[in-house]
């Protein structure tokens, strides 16, 4: 069933000065991430942090992760899971609930890599650097992280090298420059200061209240830059499926598997 207005592709956009109040958007559905009838609904035409699931509170990108590595990995529970900067709701909740073999970790810039952080009972990992063993895990999972890094190389190495031959890393992060080549944003300097290339711009952080900022502006050729730098094959999947709360603008999932 659907209430409300009809959405062209042009309005699953942000827009300026958009009245919030007037919109209305409500479709029964099916959610990959709580496996149950629902309701997907949104009071935003911006659906990517707005169509929640009325069961789970999921979003899109988070339901469009949990679509593909159910197709990747039918048998996800089963194996060897790692998941770097967990959320709490969506997939992360899912593959920490289900998986017989799930870890996590988060990036504390004052700790080193394989040091708990008592406050929040977590490892801190360094995606660059990892302290991780070779050849340990079968999945490796980020939503919307690699965005944020100042060596992705560095850090698509380290996931590939952690996985096990025929291992993935699947993962979201937003493609804001489609078609356009990659654009860098900030770089840190031989100080360690940071260099803003662009203005500044901030994402959530699920540990702190502190903004993390957006060092890349990535584009499609994100693919090719993760196979030349970590030797994988990479794939980006594009989903739209209303009846399952997957229709947003940036909710790519890309899939890196090691040979």
């Amino acid at each position: 069933m659907f209430v409300g207005s009809f959405l062209s592709d042009d309005s699953l956009k942000r827009k300026e000065g958009f009245d919030t109040l007037s919109y209305q958007f409500s479709i029964d559905g099916h959610c990959d991430i709580c496996d149950e009838a629902v309701v997907f609904n949104s009071k935003h035409d911006w659906f990517r942090d707005h169509l929640l699931c009325s069961n789970c509170g999921s979003i899109p990108r988070e339901r469009a992760l949990m679509r593909v590595i159910k197709q990747v990995y039918p048998n996800f529970k089963e194996l060897s899971v790692h998941e770097s900067s967990p959320g709490t709701r969506g997939a992360s909740e899912i593959l920490k609930r289900d998986c017989a073999d799930y870890s996590s970790s988060q990036y504390f810039p004052d700790l080193a890599s394989g040091e708990m952080y008592e406050k929040y009972n977590q490892q801190c990992q360094n995606l660059e650097a990892m302290s991780l063993a070779d050849q340990t895990f079968d999945l490796f999972v980020t939503q919307d992280v690699m965005e944020h890094l100042y060596n992705p190389a560095a850090a698509f190495r380290e996931i590939a090298r952690v996985l096990k031959p025929g291992g993935a890393h699947i993962f979201t992060v937003p493609i804001v420059n489609k078609w356009k080549a990659t654009e860098l944003r900030a770089i840190l300097g031989e100080d360690g200061e940071i260099i803003h290339l662009m203005e500044p711009q901030y994402h959530g952080n699920p540990v702190t209240d502190e903004g993390i900022l957006m060092t890349y502006n990535w584009g499609y050729d994100i693919a090719a830059f993760i196979d030349k730098a970590a030797g994988t094959n990479t794939v980006i999947m594009q989903i739209d499926d209303i009846e399952h709360g997957i229709r947003a603008d940036l909710i790519e999932v890309l899939v890196s598997k090691k040979q």
